[in-house]
């Protein structure tokens, strides 16, 4: 089913007689397999409004994320969260629309500097489990009616309600970047580089350290974006803070920045992959963890270290039962952003829940999903 309007999308939903797979692009197949006819919101595209002296941005949850990049780019504006492109990491095809970007919550390198896809959104329509129209939010940055629910459906992964027109916030391009890399440096020593960086007052927008074996040798990246003159200082005064790193501009400079938010290094690469989220001081402990305890990873370390990309073997719990019990120790929650369907089939795909907090979570998706049909057991 490809809705082309909200009011058919409504109908559609209000109209199912069995569970429904919810899919923008369909580029993102994270999560418990579904089992369901598949809804598209594909058919919902277009920009409804755009204010760039405003920025702000009202378009179809089904436009294609590129037709977005490019409408922006004219006015030499951007999505400032820099959200990840799953295709090839999970070896998906279609185009990745913007609807499905909010309802992953897909959040680039860029997130330790300006926050989340979450935090760009303002307003939302949608159709919930009972096929009604919701709107929630507004389409400018002072309204912040109904902010709490419009936070909730980024990351809500379709279940609870069918997004069909997004308002967001959108920020101008910065006219240069620069990045300087070090390479060879130990993951603990990688971390610290990465960490004195964040630390600085030099404005960083990215920070990442790729380990041994990632993409070759290991690899410390740090970024930093403005205007020529101020790039330019900032990246010597980096320098001189920074010992043995080099800068890299331009072009090649996004093309390092495209590789860590892609997580382009274990495209293509046997094994089940791990997003796991934590504190920056704790990541090289639990890699040291793992690694003690038998189970062999490679691991891309973006965010100053507190978001990491585990490369695993895909088999049996592809490593779910001791990665989960060291950050019960360490604090932080994993996520399998890809593996084989029947390890995803057996294995918690998202980081179980407390008690009291799995609790709130089934009130909100019997309030919003009365039949349980939007993308039934996804999250599960």
């Amino acid at each position: 089913m490809r809705p082309e309007s909200e009011e058919e999308l409504a109908a559609l939903v209000a109209g199912a007689a069995g569970p429904l797979k919810i899919v923008g692009g369909g580029t993102r197949d994270v999560g418990r397999p579904v089992a369901g006819e598949v809804l598209s919101t594909a058919g919902l595209t277009g920009v409804r409004l755009y204010e760039p002296g405003a920025l702000t941005l009202v378009v179809g949850a089904g436009t294609p994320l590129a037709e977005v990049e490019a409408v922006l780019a004219e006015q030499g504006q951007r999505l400032a969260f820099e959200p990840i492109d799953h295709r090839a990491l999970l070896g998906t095809a279609g185009a990745p629309t913007i609807g499905g970007v909010f309802a992953a919550n897909a959040s680039g390198p860029r997130r330790v500097n300006v926050g989340a896809a979450r935090d760009f959104l303002l307003g939302v329509r949608f159709i919930d489990g009972a096929g009604r129209v919701v709107k929630n939010g507004g389409r400018v940055m002072k309204n912040v009616t109904g902010y709490d629910l419009v936070k909730l459906m980024a990351g809500s992964w379709g279940t609870l309600g069918v997004l069909s027109e997004v308002s967001l916030k959108v920020l101008a391009e910065p006219a240069a970047e620069m990045t300087l890399v070090a390479r060879g440096l130990a993951a603990e020593a990688g971390v610290a580089a990465l960490t004195a960086a964040l630390g600085s007052p030099y404005d960083v927008t990215g920070a990442a350290h790729l380990d041994e074996g990632v993409a070759g040798a290991a690899e410390t990246r740090v970024r930093i974006e403005g205007l020529p003159e101020s790039v330019a200082y900032r990246g010597e005064r980096l320098g001189a803070l920074l010992e043995g790193f080099a800068p890299v501009e331009g072009a090649a400079s996004a093309a390092l920045w495209r590789e860590v938010r892609d997580v382009t290094p274990f495209a293509g690469r046997a094994g089940a992959v791990w997003r796991v989220s934590l504190r920056p001081s704790r990541g090289v402990r639990l890699t040291e963890a793992l690694g003690e305890a038998g189970l062999a990873h490679r691991a891309l370390r973006d965010w100053g270290g507190g978001l990491l990309w585990l490369l695993v073997e895909d088999g049996g719990d592809a490593g779910a039962a001791l990665l989960r019990a060291r950050l019960a120790e360490l604090g932080g929650h994993a996520t399998l952003v890809r593996a084989a369907p029947e390890t995803r089939a057996v294995v918690p795909v998202f980081q179980p829940e407390p008690a009291p907090v799995a609790a709130l979570s089934a009130g909100l998706r019997a309030r919003f999903d009365p039949r349980g049909i939007l993308n039934p057991g996804l999250m599960a």
